[in-house]
C-alpha cells in the first residue's frame, strides 16, 4: 500500500514508518519545517515538507495513496497560548481527513489518545480500567490537551457517519526507543534517570511498547471496523507510579524515590509555578494539567484491540528497559 503519514517525525509516527516499511509498503511522510527528523533517519520515504494547515498540500500529495494515518498532534500539558493547539489538533484533523476522503484513501486512521475515553470507576473497593465504549464526561476534560484532542475525535467520528473509512485509535502511555523529545511519558525516565525525582504524585498510568502502537495502526488498517475505536494499550500495563518507579529501578539500578507528594501539596505547587511561568513564558516544571490528571488512575482494558485485531503485548518492562538502554545511549541521561 502507499501510506501517507502525517506527524512523521514524532515518537508513535516515526516508529509507524518503519513499521510500514518492515512491512514492504511504501510511504509519504509529512514533517514540519525544521522538525527533528532523527527519528527517520536513513527511512527510505518520501519526504512532504508542511503541515497540517496547508490544505493544498494536503490534497496534493495524498493524491494516489491509499492508507493516510494521522499522527500528528500538539502534545503539552501547558504553553503561554493554547490557540495553536487547538488549530493542530481540531482544525488539522478535519483538513487531513477531509483531504484522505478527497484522495479517496482506503483507510483513514486517526490517532486519538486515551485521555478521551471515560475514566476507570471504582467497584467494590476496585478499579474497573476503561474500555472503548466508556463516554468521558465533560468535566474530566481537565486541561487543553485533553479537550482539543476530544474535539479532533469528534471530527473523526462525524466524518465516520457520513461513509468515510475512518477508524480511531487511542494509544495509552507508550514508552520505548526513539523518544526524541521526549513526550510528557518519556520525559518522567529521563528525569529519574537523572535522579531529578527526589519524590513523586501517586497515580495510575497503562504503560505500552510505543512498537506495539505502531502495529497497532497497521492492524488497525487490516482488520479495523469502520467508525470504531480501540485502545492500544497492554492488558499487564495498568502500574502504579509506585510500582512504576519500582521497575526502573529494577531494569536500571537507580534508585527510586520513596517520598510521596500528597495532591494538595502538588496542587499548590504547580498554582505557583504556572504563576511563574505567567511571567517568564516559559514552561512551569509542575503544570497544572499534569497534576490534575494524577488525581485518576488512568487504567484501560485493550481486550477489543487484542482480539479484534490481534494487538502485540510487549511486556511492559521490556519497552522501560529498551526506553532506559535509549535514552542512555543518546545522550539524555547526564
Amino acid at each position: 500500500m502507499k501510506c501517507f503519514v502525517t506527524g512523521a517525525s514524532g515518537f508513535i509516527g516515526s516508529n509507524l514508518v518503519r513499521e510500514l516499511l518492515a512491512r514492504k509498503h511504501r510511504v509519504k511522510a509529512l514533517v514540519r519545517p525544521g522538525s527533528d527528523r532523527h527519528g527517520l533517519a536513513d527511512a527510505e520515504v518520501e519526504l512532504v515538507t508542511g503541515d497540517v494547515s496547508d490544505v493544498k498540500l494536503l490534497r496534493r500529495e495524498m493524491d494516489g495513496c491509499e492508507w493516510c494515518f494521522h499522527c500528528a498532534a500538539s502534545y503539552h500539558l501547558w504553553l503561554p497560548n493554547y490557540k495553536p493547539m487547538y488549530a493542530t489538533n481540531v482544525d488539522g484533523t478535519f483538513n487531513v481527513i477531509d483531504a484522505a476522503g478527497h484522495a479517496g484513501c482506503q483507510r483513514i486512521i486517526h490517532t486519538s489518545t486515551v485521555g478521551c475515553i471515560g475514566l476507570p470507576k471504582e467497584v467494590n473497593g476496585e478499579i474497573v480500567p476503561s474500555m472503548e465504549t466508556d463516554v468521558i464526561a465533560e468535566t474530566d476534560l481537565t486541561n487543553d490537551y485533553k479537550r482539543s484532542k476530544w474535539q479532533a475525535e469528534l471530527i473523526a467520528v462525524k466524518f465516520a457517519r457520513k461513509g468515510l473509512p475512518v477508524i480511531i485509535v487511542n494509544p495509552s502511555a507508550p514508552i520505548g526507543p526513539g523518544d526524541l523529545k521526549p513526550t510528557p511519558t518519556g520525559q518522567i525516565i529521563v528525569n529519574f534517570l537523572n535522579r531529578k525525582l527526589p519524590a513523586y504524585l501517586e497515580t495510575g498510568l497503562n504503560w505500552v511498547h510505543v512498537r506495539d502502537v505502531a502495529i497497532g495502526h497497521i492492524l488497525a488498517a487490516e482488520k479495523g471496523h469502520l467508525g470504531q475505536r480501540y485502545i492500544l494499550g497492554n492488558k499487564r500495563g495498568n502500574w502504579t507510579m509506585e510500582q512504576t518507579l519500582a521497575v526502573l529501578q529494577e531494569v536500571s539500578g537507580v534508585r527510586a524515590p520513596k517520598m510521596k507528594i500528597p495532591h494538595w501539596a502538588a496542587l499548590a505547587t504547580a498554582h505557583v509555578s504556572e504563576g511563574t511561568s505567567f511571567f517568564t513564558r516559559k514552561p512551569p516544571k509542575a503544570p497544572l494539567a499534569g497534576v490534575r490528571m494524577a488525581r485518576e488512575k488512568m487504567w484501560f482494558n485493550p481486550q477489543k484491540a487484542i482480539r479484534e485485531l490481534g494487538l502485540p503485548q510487549t511486556p511492559p518492562k521490556q519497552a522501560f528497559a529498551e526506553a532506559v538502554e535509549w535514552f542512555c545511549k543518546n545522550g539524555y541521561v547526564k
